[in-house]
């Protein structure tokens, strides 16, 4: 018996509906971007985007999820042919700078969501859930670094990968007036800043 098509057509108008809403978020920010619009960049009526989504919210909390899952996958698939632990701590430090940072589509949506997680209790839930797994990731790459060697514990590993992440989201930041920190030119010497928290 042939399966029905419907559930994976389904699944990709989803995909592409928060896809579109993440490309018109950024370009126009969130108060900017009607319903009409993410539907009319998306190909699809009206009334089929409110089969997938309810509302607004909805959308942004799925633009949301398309900027975590696209951070997840990427470093997955970077990271599957390296084994070594300092390697793969290197490569996941650069690509988050180039992702987060060098990167301005996603430095602007980020940058957007910080703005508005601080009246919007469920995108600030979403952004606490992403970033703890994120924190996670990178536990579990400096542990594996450093595993064996004496005077290393838990707490110190934790508070060096928060020390890292702050001052990555403070570079994210201060892009937005000092020009020059997103020129692909800095992108080596952010990656070997950030490494030199850990090397200690």
């Amino acid at each position: 018996m042939k399966r029905s098509k419907a559930p994976e057509s389904a699944v990709h108008m989803s995909q592409q509906l928060r896809q579109c809403a993440f490309d018109l978020f950024v370009e126009y920010g969130f108060d900017h971007v009607t319903l009409d619009q993410i539907a009319a960049a998306a190909g699809v009526t009206k009334g089929s985007l409110y089969w997938h989504y309810k509302n607004k919210q909805e959308l942004i909390l799925a633009s949301c999820q398309h900027y975590y899952q696209s951070w997840h996958a990427n470093i997955q698939r970077l990271l599957a042919p390296v084994s070594d632990p300092k390697e793969r701590l290197e490569k996941t430090i650069a690509y988050s700078v180039d992702s987060c940072i060098i990167d301005k589509r996603n430095r602007i949506f980020t940058t957007a969501i910080f703005t508005l997680m601080q009246d919007n209790e469920t995108v600030r839930d979403s952004w606490t859930q992403f970033y703890s797994t994120v924190r996670e990731f990178y536990i579990g790459l400096l542990c594996a670094l450093k595993h064996g060697k004496s005077g290393v514990s838990l707490e110190l590993v934790r508070r060096d990968v928060d020390l890292m992440l702050e001052a990555m989201e403070g570079l994210k930041i201060r892009a937005g007036f000092e020009k020059h920190i997103v020129e692909p030119s800095e992108r080596q010497v952010i990656t070997a800043s950030l490494l030199s928290i850990f090397k200690r």
